[in-house]
């Protein structure tokens, strides 16, 4: 009987430890999605001011 309860305290461990360290990696992925979803904003913001000075130059080429 009491092979059996350290065997399933073991198990029982083992799930909480597991459950930490998938806490932790989903807080480390959210973290890091942040860090993307705001490093796209940025280059989309360059992105459109790169279009919009395209536009300008293209406007300002004599015609044909």
């Amino acid at each position: 009987m009491d092979a059996d309860l350290s065997t399933l305290e073991q198990k029982v461990e083992d799930v909480v430890a597991f459950c930490q360290r998938l806490r932790e990696e989903n807080h480390a992925l959210r973290g890091r999605i942040a860090g993307l979803e705001g490093e796209k904003r940025a280059l989309a913001e360059k992105i459109d001011t790169t279009r919009e000075r395209l536009e300008a130059l293209m406007d300002r080429l004599p015609s044909e």
